[in-house]
């Protein structure tokens, strides 16, 4: 019960933020997106039932057989937690960062920094359909084959809906654009469904003859539909440019451009505008999250911008892999379920830390406190970090490039979250900032509370 208590509230902390991060996914554009936020959010409240309820209470029927075979022994002498009696290897840590906070602080920073370099190398505008399965793909070889007889485009048009009355504008304009290989009128009339037309939008000599002889082009409520033949696959990158363009052309003569291609324009495009929307909403709201649970305004913000140049660094040193690996082109979507996944859960190892650091900073200010809660967190915050990079890695082995690329970012990003941010540089700048750091509280003011006995991990005994 003692453990239930005490840690109710970073778990629900943590599992607050995950939920906000997840949820903000609902003001995406894209269904698949907007879909994704409330089922992720679903699951982590299930979870955080299940380990504040069933995991209580198997524990509670277990005992401590539940830890066999190295079960703590009731009556042990408690830990060392700092000075120069404290032993463990999140001891030695804590002791390193004290020595020098500033100069850990300032090198894992230039470190973080020059990681982030790598994000000029990152091309997130988009991969062309036949290059998201990895490895063999007789699609994309049959593909190839077509395309070495035909132009790209010719399976899957693109198709331009204009007026009636504009129909010789339209067809000029089309025509004109780079990258069309071909133009032609739907007509249900027509034996193949469509009638050739030139550039000025009347029908080519060959298909005013024989079975085409009758056919005329379909208009339905004073609108023609052209099917135009680009020169690149439909699903490739520079046929999407040639859309743009012909949009650009038809647009002041009230025409539309749909077509598979336009759809994987219009994706790309509202992925890009979801990541410059979310991004920013997810920030301030766990930053409210994090001032709400240590009743600091600056800490929040410390912790928010360790965790944002965490995930620049995790997505800079990867955009270096996937050059190395011969993926340099990423969906844009990717940065954005990056970042949502990274900030969300690699604000929690902050929050498992700060919140205990917060507890020991009461009592014994806040450089020892911050060391007191680094050497009790350490072990599991590590751990913690190591299985959660194992499960995102394990996504290596399915071969689809977004999978593959997310699996990397993310499991880069909360290894270096787990052993390098949340061991190096939070228990630095905190040693650093001192009791400031939690600004406009009465502690940061140097004011301590009674010391008490705490009957939990930190007064447990090692593991025999």
């Amino acid at each position: 019960w003692l453990a239930l208590r005490g840690v109710l509230e970073p778990i629900l902390a943590s599992g607050g933020t995950v939920i906000v991060g997840l949820l903000c996914l609902m003001l995406s554009d894209l269904g698949s997106t907007a879909a994704l936020g409330p089922v992720a959010a679903v699951g982590i409240v299930c979870a955080m039932l299940t380990s504040l309820t069933f995991l209580p209470a198997m524990l509670a029927l277990v005992g401590r057989a539940a830890f066999w075979p190295r079960a703590p022994r009731r009556g042990s002498a408690p830990v060392a937690l700092t000075g120069a009696d404290a032993t463990g290897p999140w001891a030695r840590v804590g002791r390193l960062v004290a020595a020098a906070p500033k100069r850990v602080a300032a090198t894992v920073v230039v470190l973080l920094v020059a990681g982030c370099g790598g994000l000029t190398l990152l091309q997130a505008d988009g991969v062309p359909q036949s290059e998201f399965v990895l490895g063999a793909s007789q699609a994309r070889d049959g593909q190839a084959a077509l395309d070495r007889h035909f132009p790209g485009g010719s399976g899957t048009p693109t198709y331009v809906l204009a007026p009636a009355d504009q129909r010789a504008e339209v067809a000029a304009a089309v025509a004109g654009a780079d990258g069309v290989e071909g133009l032609a009128l739907v007509s249900q009339d027509s034996p193949s469904g469509s009638l050739p037309v030139d550039a000025s939008g009347e029908v080519a000599a060959e298909a005013s003859a024989g079975p085409f002889a009758d056919a005329r082009p379909t208009e339905v409520d004073g609108q023609l539909l052209f099917s135009v033949t680009l020169e690149d696959p439909a699903d490739s990158l520079e046929a999407e440019q040639t859309v743009r363009a012909l949009r650009e052309a038809v647009g002041p003569l009230d025409a539309a451009v749909g077509g598979s291609t336009a759809v994987d324009l219009d994706t790309n495009e509202t992925s890009a505008h979801d990541r410059t929307l979310i991004i920013p909403l997810v920030l301030v709201a766990i930053t409210i999250m994090l001032a709400l649970l240590l009743r600091s305004l600056l800490a929040p913000l410390v912790l928010l911008a360790t965790t944002v140049l965490s995930f620049g660094t995790a997505l800079g040193v990867s955009a270096v892999i996937f050059r190395l690996i011969d993926q340099p082109r990423s969906d844009p979507s990717v940065p954005l379920y990056a970042f949502v996944f990274l900030v969300a859960l690699g604000i929690d190892y902050n929050i498992f830390l700060m919140t205990r650091v917060r507890e020991e900073a009461l009592v014994h200010g806040t450089r020892e406190g911050t060391l007191r809660g680094l050497s009790i967190t350490g072990g599991v915050i590590t751990s913690a970090g190591v299985v959660l990079a194992a499960t995102f890695a394990a996504l290596l082995v399915i071969p689809i490039q977004f999978l593959l690329q997310l699996a990397i970012i993310v499991a880069l990003g909360v290894l270096m979250d787990a052993l390098v941010v949340r061991t190096f540089l939070v228990p630095a700048l905190a040693v650093a900032i001192g009791d400031r750091i939690w600004w406009p509280a009465a502690i940061s003011r140097g004011r301590r509370a009674a010391p008490t006995h705490r009957k939990d991990a930190s007064d447990a005994a090692p593991a025999r």
